[in-house]
This record gives structure tokens, sequence and C-alpha cells, in this order.
């Protein structure tokens, strides 16, 4: 790898906690195995399992980078033994299971796509990790259809903006639930149907009175907790309950009774641990179906701010403030 360095600035910490133990290190550059690329790192997407990773609850998989950093943008720097594609010097985004928040990092080949004119490379980097979840969550898992009505929560974070964009895009009414009338403002201008500010009313009853008392067909929910015996209310008969993550608890009391009686079907998923195979497929899927319309401009994500590499304990502390609207990244 000629014109390489051996070592890069990496973020990194000692030990797990709050976002003041992130610092910046250095590290030796990777080099790609087979059916692996390098990249140089332009942006780095920050996430919430960045956050729980760094709080020690979300160690990455055996054979990932211990690095945070599931998403980044950045040129093809070299190319790993059986790669056809992306050539050296091709400019792509991908999804990563960890080492993105660095001057390099190793991307399956599968995973990546190729950013196209008019998209910034800082938007390209807050696209993949959303943009594979929600993908997988809402459409394909989610069976998420034109003409149905989905409720997501947090509507203006990064997963909830890009579900409400995709939404209109593919004919699928959001109804989403924000904290505070601002965040109900933003989620609306954003392209949500309705926005409810869970803050000040019951979601239950506003979803039902939305819906006309019909419900919606399917809950993106990311709270967990208690909130599944709610989002079950919110639900039509034959609606699908999908849970990404468990941030208020991973424990819920369900009546299942109700849920045979109505039919309904329980079901989530977490993108980091599953296969190669599995994401090479998503990102094929994805490329056919949802990265023409980012060709075209018509599907761009919701930027919050970019703080630099080194200020990433900073970009964290947004996050976990919780006062971000759409996605926040990294410069590298």
């Amino acid at each position: 790898m000629s014109g390489i360095p051996a070592t890069m600035t990496a973020i990194g910490w000692d030990a797990p906690g709050g976002p003041e133990v992130l610092r910046p290190e250095s590290v030796p550059v990777p080099a790609p195995g087979p059916g692996q690329v390098l990249l140089k790192v332009a942006f780095a997407g920050v996430n919430r399992p960045d956050v729980i990773q760094r709080q020690g609850f979300y160690p990455p998989p055996p054979d990932a980078s211990p690095l945070p950093g599931l998403e980044v943008s950045g040129q093809v720097v070299a190319m790993g033994e059986g790669v056809t594609w992306p050539f050296t010097g091709t400019m792509v985004c991908a999804l990563v299971a960890g080492g993105g928040y660095a001057e390099y990092c190793i991307a399956e080949a599968a995973q990546c796509l190729q950013v196209p004119t008019g998209l910034s490379m800082a938007e390209a980097a807050a696209i993949p990790e959303t943009l594979f979840t929600v993908w997988h969550n809402v459409f394909e898992r989610g069976m998420a259809a034109p003409g149905e009505t989905i409720l997501v929560h947090g509507g203006t974070s990064g997963i909830g903006s890009m579900a409400v964009l995709l939404g209109k895009l593919f004919g699928v009414t959001v109804i989403v639930t924000a904290g505070g009338p601002e965040k109900c403002h933003q989620a609306l201008e954003i392209g949500a149907a309705h926005a409810i500010d869970y803050k000040a009313s019951d979601f239950v009853e506003e979803v039902k009175r939305i819906t006309e008392g019909r419900g919606v067909d399917m809950v993106l929910d990311m709270v967990a907790g208690d909130y599944v015996a709610r989002n079950l209310k919110c639900l039509a008969d034959d609606g699908r309950h999908v849970t990404i993550a468990v941030q208020g608890g991973v424990k819920a009391e369900l009546n299942m009774a109700e849920v045979m009686r109505r039919r309904l079907t329980l079901t989530g998923s977490t993108l980091r641990p599953r296969s190669k195979a599995f994401k090479a497929a998503l990102a094929s899927e994805i490329r056919e179906t949802v990265w023409p319309l980012v060709a075209t401009g018509e599907l761009r994500p919701i930027m919050d701010r970019t703080f630099p590499l080194a200020e990433a304990s900073a970009a964290h502390a947004r996050m976990e403030q919780g006062s971000h609207i759409g996605k926040i990244v990294l410069a590298v």
C-alpha cells in the first residue's frame, strides 16, 4: 500500500464512560483482506450504537474493529484480494462494522455505495446506517406498503428522519412522536404527516384520533420497555411491531391474548451482528431501489452538525442531550 502511512489518528478510550473518555490515539493503518477495500475517510457518521459501545454495553463483533464508527464516506485507496469494484480512487460511502472514527477504515466492498454527483461527502457519511436500518426494518421486516400508515418514535432522530423521508418517497403515511413543539415542527418540515408531542399528550390517544380509531399498520419502535404495550394499542388488526432499540428497557409486559385476537406480529432486529452476506444482499437491494433517488437528489439526509474528529466527545455529548435534528457527522 504505497503512499499510505503506517499509522493514523483514531478515536478510542481507556475505559467505558461518558463522552469525556473519548480521545485521539495513534494506531496502525489496517490492511484490507479478501473482499475488502481501505478507505481514506472524509466523514464518519455518529450513531446511537456508538454511544452505547462507548458506555461499555455494545461490544463489536469478534471480527470487527474495536474502534467506534458504523458508517463513513471517503476514497478507496487500496483493494483487497478478489475485489473488482470499487476501484482505487472511487468516492464511496459504506456501512462498516466498526472503525469509522479514524483517518482510514476497512469496508466490505459489497457494502459500498458510490457517491453520486451532487451528494456531499458529509451527507454521504450520514446515510448508510440509517438507510440500511430503515429499509430493512420498515420495508422488508415491517412490510410497509404504499397507502399504509406507520408510527415512528423519535421522529427527528437520524433513524426517524430517514423513515419519514423514505415513507414520503414510497407512498407511506408517517406519524411520528417527538419531544416538544419545536421538534414536532421540525418533523413536519421534514415531511411527517403528523407529529405528536409525547411530553404534552398521550400518543396512544392521538394515534386513535388521527386514524379515526383504526390504528396504524406498523410501529417502528426504538424505546421498548413499557412503550411496547402502548404501541400495540396503536396498531390496527394484523399490525406489525418492529423493535430496533431498547432505550426504555429490555423487558415488556404484554397481553398475549390481544396479540392472538388481533393477529399482531412482533419482530425486531439489530444490524451490526448480521452476516456479511446479509449486508451485501441488503446493499444490493438498496443500490437498485433507493440509490437512484439519491442520485437524482430526491433523497437527502437531514443534517444536524459537523464536528472535527478530535471533538468526537462533543459530538457524543450533543447526541446524548437529545437536542439534535437529523444526523451528526465527524469531519476527518
